[in-house]
Formats: structure tokens, C-alpha cells, sequence
């Protein structure tokens, strides 16, 4: 039987990575993503290899993710795997400067949309049982504070702990859960933080090798190909560029 992934967020970055990892290894793809054109692009090229199923669906419209995930073909009844990418960061300045608009965007997505998603896959996933497995994309920003973190952040250790508790109500039916926390990654997730600015985003990686989409597809695809009886609770991923920062201390003069 083919092995089925859904994947969400695949229009760029980590999620498009792993559609094309799985689809080299010849897995069927679900791949959802709010920007219809590109999606529908990677699915006509992904196509030529493996059945490519797009869904033009935003994870923060729970009505919306209930009528897609219903009506899927019959032919992807079961699911080995999901793969919950889509989520993003806003802005990085200060919490009392920041826009709530923003704030709000960063738990629709980053948490709600992850909650609908896996409530309404979790069925399949059972159903397929043994092998079957769960990826939830963290962050480091979850377990090592820094400034401007502050909800993205939040929404990361959100990540990780429904990731840990998930694991708790799963026991017994073979779907395995694993919450994968990548450091500094290059990809358009930065582009989006700093509102397209690209002298920001260039910033960023100046000097410094980051880590690359296509290695995070890769250590996803691992995580899900591991024997049957292994799950990887957490697994952290950084450039070896990247460190823990020291304690900031507020001197008073």
C-alpha cells in the first residue's frame, strides 16, 4: 500500500521541501497552502512522480479545514502521515510595541490552525495504526527565550507540550508524535517576519551558514521512516553557528 502524507503549509519553505522529499521517495501527498496559484504549480510538477491531492485551504478556518479533510477522495481514507508545518512569526519588536493583530495571527496559526488539523486527521491516522506518525514543527524559540519572541515563542512551547500530552492520549494505537524544534533556518519564513523587508532577512544570515528547508525535509522524513516501534519525542536541529545566548542583566548607573 502506498504511504500517504498530508502536509500543510506547502507553498514554501519547510513544506514545500517536504512535498518533493516524499514525493522522491514516492509518497502520495496531501499538500494544503493558502496561496492557490503556487500550490496548484507544485502540484502539477509533483504529479509527473506520485497522486498529488492540493487543498487551497487556510488551517485558521476551522469550517473551511472540516469541509476539506470531509471530503477527501477515497483513495486517501488512511493516512500514514502529517506533517503540521504551516505556522509563521510577525514582526520582532517589543511587546509593548507590537501590533495585536499580529499577536492574534501568530496563536490562529501557530496554535488553532495545528488543534484543527490534527483533530480532524486524527481518525485516519488511527485507522492506519501501527507506522503511522505525527510531525509538529516547534522551534528552538519555544525552549530558549530571546527578545521579540515573545508569542511566537509562546505558540512554540504551546507546540511542544501538546506535542508530549498527544503522545499521552495516542498510547496503544501505533501513531507515533514528534515535536521537531529547527534553529536558524534560511527560507521565506524570515521574509514574512520582517514584512518583506529583505535587507532585514539579509541580515540575518550574514555570515552564518543556517540551516536549509531541504534539511529539515530531511530530517522529517527520517523522523516518519524510523522502524514502527520508534517514536522521537523532541528532537532539536541547529546550525552548529547558532548557540544558547548568556543572561542579559539590566546595569543601573
Amino acid at each position: 500500500m502506498t504511504s500517504t502524507v498530508f502536509i500543510t503549509g506547502a507553498t514554501s519553505g519547510f513544506g514545500e521541501a517536504c512535498a518533493r522529499r516524499f514525493a522522491e521517495a514516492g509518497w502520495s501527498l496531501i499538500i494544503t497552502g493558502r496561496r492557490e496559484d503556487r500550490l496548484n504549480a507544485l502540484a502539477q510538477e509533483l504529479s509527473a512522480k506520485v497522486d498529488v491531492l492540493p487543498l487551497a485551504v487556510d488551517v485558521r478556518d476551522r469550517k473551511a479545514m472540516e469541509a476539506a479533510i470531509g471530503s477527501l477522495p477515497a483513495q486517501f481514507s488512511t493516512l500514514t502521515a502529517l506533517v503540521n508545518n504551516a505556522g509563521l512569526a510577525l514582526g520582532n519588536d517589543p511587546a509593548p510595541s507590537c501590533d495585536l493583530d499580529d499577536w492574534e495571527t501568530m496563536v490562529d496559526t501557530n496554535i488553532k490552525g495545528l488543534l484543527y488539523t490534527t483533530r480532524l486527521l486524527l481518525p485516519r491516522l488511527i485507522a492506519h495504526g501501527r507506522g503511522a506518525g505525527i510531525v509538529n514543527l516547534g522551534s528552538v524559540a519555544g525552549s530558549y527565550p530571546y527578545p521579540g519572541s515573545h508569542v511566537y515563542g509562546g505558540t512554540k512551547a504551546f507546540v511542544k507540550q501538546f506535542s508530549l500530552n498527544l503522545r499521552c492520549d495516542l498510547q496503544g494505537t501505533g501513531v507515533r508524535v514528534t515535536d521537531l524544534e529547527p534553529g536558524m533556518c534560511e527560507s521565506e519564513f524570515s521574509l514574512v517576519r520582517f514584512g518583506g523587508d529583505k535587507a532585514r532577512y539579509d541580515a540575518t544570515y550574514a555570515g552564518v551558514e543556517p540551516l536549509q528547508p531541504q534539511d529539515i525535509a530531511d530530517t522529517i522524513y527520517w523522523i516518519l521512516t524510523q522502524p514502527a516501534h520508534i517514536n522521537v519525542n523532541r528532537l532539536e536541529v541547529m546550525p552548529v553557528n547558532q548557540a544558547w545566548a548568556g543572561f542579559a542583566v539590566n546595569r543601573q548607573k
